[in-house]
Order: C-alpha cells, then structure tokens, then sequence
C-alpha cells in the first residue's frame, strides 16, 4: 500500500523523490517523508498528511543531498503521526518499507533487551535498528541487511540509505513489489514503474527474496541465499503514460470518462475485429475443452467482476464455477481435485491475498490464469497465463475503468470457452462479439447521463444508509454499486440479490430508505418487479436503473428513473456500472470527501 522510492544521483534529489512521491498517491497514504545525506550525514524531513505539508516543510527547510529515499505511508502499525513516518532511522541508517513485518513484536523485545530505543510504534523501526545493531557488530552495509532479511517473517519491500555512504542504496523485496531503474550515472528503486517513469523506461523487476545494491553506475542483485543473479531488463510502459486530471476535476473522473476508449483497447485484445473470433491475447493459450471447474478469486471490487465472471462462464461457456474472496480461499484449503483451472482477478497484480491465493493454487497443480491491468506484476509474471486488461494506470483508490475492463475481459473469454467447448456456435460466436463491440458506443450514450446521475446525487448525499437490488448479473452489480458508494461518500451501503430482500433487508425499509435497483428488461424484470413493489409499499424511495422498456413497465411508484440504452444482456453489466459510478462519485463530491484518496483506502492491498 505505501510508495517507495529511492534515488543515487550526482545531481540534488529533493525535489525528485517528492514528485515521485506524487505518482504514487494513488495508492493511498496518510503521511509522507524522504531523507538525504547532507554532507554525509543522514537527515530527513516528515509531515503527517498530505504530500503537500511535506513540500512546505522542504520549502521552510530544504534538503540538497544528491542521494536519498522517500516515502508514502498507509498507517498500519501506529497512528497517522509525524513520529510513525517513514523514513525510520537507527544508528546509522534510515530505512523506508512497504508490507507488514509479521514477528515485529518478538524482534523488538530482543532489540529493547539489548538496550535499543525506539521512537515509534511501527515495525519498520525494528528492521532499522536490527541492521544498526550488524553495522554496530562490524558487518559492511550489505552484510548487515543480508544477514537481517534472514530473520524477518512478513511480506515487505525494503530500502535502506546509510550514513557516509554517498554512493549506495540497497533494496530488498519478499511479497512486495520492488523495481530498480537504470538512468544515466544515476539508478533508482521503486515501488512501481510509475514511480521511476520520470527518470527511465530501463527497469529491473525484483523477484522473491532478491536484494539490490545500487551504485551510480552499478547494479547488483544478490537472490535469497546471497548468490548473484541477473534480472532481466524491461522497457517499462510507464513513462507513457502522463498522469494529469486533464479537464476534470478528480482523477476518478477522468477514468469514469475513460472507459470507451480503454474498453475498446481490451476488445481487441481478445476479439478480432475483422473476424469476430475471440482469442487469448499475446498467442498465449488456454484450453478450455477438457476443463471441468474453475476456481475463481479475487478481493473487493476484481472479487465482483469474478462473480460476474462466473456468470458469464457458466452460461455461456457451460463450465461449473467456484468463487472465494481471497482472503479466505487462502486459508480454506479448499479441495481441488476436480479444478482444472484456477482464474484470478486484480487490478494491480499486487493484492496480497489474491497473490497467496494463486500460490495455494499453483502448489495445488493447477494452471493459472490471471486478468490484470499490470502486466509486470507479480501475479502476472507468476501466472502461466496473463488475460490483460487495458485500462491504463488507474490513480483514483475506487476503481472505475479496471473494473469494467475486467468485465469485457471476462466476457470474451466465456465466449471463448464456450466455443472451445463446443455449446457456441461459430454462427453464436459472431453474433456475441458483434454484442461486445457496441460496447464503447454504449459506455459513450451512459456517459450522457451524467447530469441525470448528478441531480440523483443531490439528494443521496442527504441520506446516511442505502440499497442496492439487483438480479441476475445485476446482482453482482448491486454490489459493487453499494461498494462504490460507500467508499468515497462514507454513506453505507449494501448490495444485495433482489431475491433476498424478504429475507432481512426489507425490515430497513422506510421513507428516508433508498433504494437502488439495477433492473434491465432482462429474463429477471418482472421478479424485480414483484420485489420493487414491496419497497414501494413501504416508502421506500426507488432509484432505477433501466432501459425504455423496462420503464415503461416498472408502473408510477419510482422516485426517479435513470433509462439506459437497449442492449444485449451479455453487456448490462459493464453499462450499468458507468451511471452506477457516477452516482457514488457526484454524491460524494456533493458531500465534499477525498473523492481519489477516500480516507483509510489504499489502491494496492499489499499486505492481509
């Protein structure tokens, strides 16, 4: 979840590290900090906070070193306070990490028996002064943070800068990303290509248990047992990519306005345009003939694209699917004898217990397919087959564009399956994929009702509770709806199957109560019907959303009705999650939050 980013230069990297640091928001933090060497002494600069009282506490008070490590912090040992900030130091050295150091506690008894001191409640502050205490003992710098890896249990990235040692960053990552850069007479760390797309497209991906040592013209990479191995070196996409709000006011924004034109990139990842025949991108292959389950997982939003995913697979590809959440398939240790085919689902490919998943499934013997939007991370390179979804880096915390990138994605692949299986037809096929090209057509004429959207939005920023009904594939779509409310506006939100209503959910309903059903003239509509006209009997304000013939049939007992585009069932999902994301968004900006770094949100889950 924290950003990290270290730089080795002959030039002044104050200034550098800080706008590295703004490429990394994104991820979510709640205070800053970098640290230098001023004339060989290590120094540093903290704020709590938004990147912003760093840079005043730099303008008050500024840094010229030509070496140094920043950091963004997502407090997870400690509070939010200047004293928990990243960088730590001990001794010698300062230190910045990303992920969790599981066996802190134990560490740190050792550490205070021993006569060490700490200043804060954060477990990277033991890893630094366990290295102090090597460097205390003798050991060269390299030395000391080898033989201390070694005794860490967790998942972290790691970056150590040290007093008197101008010309020396080192680097360490266990189930965290970490990638150095390669500049000219300079070299970088970071926690992601975004980080170092400033300064160089020459990055190397550290793999589990690698450690770096950079020099300005040098680069050493040691793996878990301290031999010396050779990364290979990739021309990283993200220096493409500018990262700007353009005419919009948030980042979240932009991306909901983003969607036709990076749903029809993913198209044609997985459609052939010319023929209408669906393929798995890049040449790779997945045969789907034999296959006789799928175990599907993924976490927050991916972990409702999943379900969708299922949806499609099993209607249309006819192939029984399982589907955990993450966090608890890791540790369910499901059976998996009749699984063919695990298949995860991560906008960031870092999600750390969507990536422990994959690993219980991969030791399980399966194969492993993975839809991700970044194609260098570490789900991506450990699965055997990679299905790309092309929404460009997303900035804002609730995801938008990756989500329904991730949809079309999965739809293709259903159609896929399906022909691959034999129950759709070349003739089917044809008539699916001409389905899915409408899609950046569809998402433009959602896009149109965004002042419709809007003016819902004025009185949902009013309530404090809501519902979101749906069935079908409009399940999943409630609640993801729910979530993306709740997320950015603070309002609660609860998604729920439009079947279920009676089972529970209705007992909230009253005339402060509303409620949102995602309802196309779909095989479900006149269920949902049945299901709209008890909330109506009891007050319930009914927000729907439909298309023409939907609301010409959902009778006079609607507050209000947001009237889609007609289109294939297949793609109500992925049109129906644009108005729905514009609904969380313009609520919350009507309430005034952190629309794009919603408050104890983090882009990258990297740690459980």
């Amino acid at each position: 979840m924290c950003g990290i980013i270290g730089i080795v230069s002959h030039e002044p990297v104050a200034g550098r590290l800080v706008d590295a640091l703004k490429r990394l928001e994104y991820r979510g933090y709640d205070s800053a900090g970098i640290a230098t060497l001023e004339d060989g002494v290590l120094t540093r600069r903290r704020a709590e906070g938004k990147l912003v009282n760093l840079q005043r506490r730099l303008e008050g008070d500024p840094l010229s070193g030509t070496i140094g490590i920043g950091h963004t912090r997502w407090a997870t040992h400690g509070a939010a306070t200047e004293a928990n900030a990243h960088p730590h130091m001990a001794g010698k050295l300062a230190i910045v990490h990303n992920g969790i150091i599981e066996n802190y506690r134990e560490l740190r008894a050792e550490l205070e028996a021993d006569g060490a001191v700490f200043e804060s409640q954060t477990d990277t502050e033991t890893v630094a002064h366990l290295v102090n205490r090597e460097l205390r003992r003798g050991l060269a710098p390299k030395e000391a943070v080898m033989a201390v890896l070694g005794r860490l249990e967790g998942a972290f990235s790691l970056a150590f800068l040290f007093d008197g040692e101008e010309n020396l960053l080192i680097g360490a990552r266990r189930g965290s990303p970490l990638a150095v850069g390669e500049g000219e007479g300079e070299m970088f760390l970071g926690s992601d290509a975004i980080a170092l797309s400033p300064f160089t497209d020459i990055v190397r991906y550290l793999e589990e248990g690698d450690m770096a040592v950079l020099r300005h013209a040098t680069i050493e990479i040691f793996d878990e047992h301290g031999n010396p191995v050779i990364r290979p070196v990739r021309r990283s996409t993200g220096k493409a990519f500018y990262v700007d709000k353009g005419n919009h006011r948030h980042f979240m924004q932009k991306e909901i306005y983003e969607q036709p034109e990076v749903l029809s990139h993913t198209l044609g990842a997985f459609v052939d345009m010319t023929t209408g025949r669906t393929r798995i991108p890049n040449g790779q292959t997945l045969d789907f003939s034999n296959v006789r389950r799928i175990a599907l997982s993924a976490c927050g939003t991916g972990y409702y694209a999943a379900l969708v995913g299922r949806y499609y697979l099993e209607r249309y590809a006819r192939i029984p699917c399982d589907l955990d959440v993450a966090s608890e398939f890791r540790y369910r240790e499901s059976p998996l004898g009749d699984v063919d085919l695990a298949l995860f689902v991560s906008q960031s490919g870092e999600t750390a217990d969507t990536l422990a998943s994959l690993r219980y499934a991969k030791g399980e013997g399966l194969r492993i397919a993975s839809v991700v939007n970044v194609q260098e991370s570490t789900i991506a390179r450990e699965s055997d087959v990679v299905l790309p979804t092309l929404a460009g880096p997303e900035i804002g915390v609730a995801s938008t564009k990756a989500f329904t990138c991730q949809l079309i994605s999965l739809a293709a692949l259903a159609i896929h399956a399906g022909v691959a299986r034999g129950v759709i037809s070349p003739e089917r096929e044809l008539e699916l994929t001409r389905s899915l090209a409408e899609v950046p057509r569809l998402a433009n004429e959602a896009l149109a009702l965004e002042d419709t959207v809007e003016a819902l939005s004025r009185e949902m920023a009013t309530k404090r509770h809501a519902l979101f009904l749906g069935r079908g594939f409009s399940y999943p779509l409630a609640m993801e709806g729910a979530l993306k409310l709740k997320e950015i506006s603070y309002i609660h939100a609860e998604g729920y199957a439009a079947g279920e209503l009676k089972h529970g959910p209705i007992a909230l309903i009253d005339d402060t109560m509303p409620v949102v059903v995602i309802a196309p003239h779909d095989r479900s509509f006149e269920k949902t019907m049945s299901n709209m006209q008890e909330v109506a009997a009891r007050g319930g304000r009914i927000i729907l959303f439909t298309d023409a013939k939907g609301a010409a049939g959902s009778g006079s007992d609607m507050a209000s009705t947001v009237v889609l585009p007609d289109m294939p069932e297949i793609l109500t999902p992925i049109i129906y999650a644009i108005p729905l994301q514009m609904l969380a968004y313009h609520t919350a900006v009507q309430m005034g939050t952190d629309v794009d770094q919603p408050r104890n949100l983090a882009k990258s889950v990297t740690v459980e």
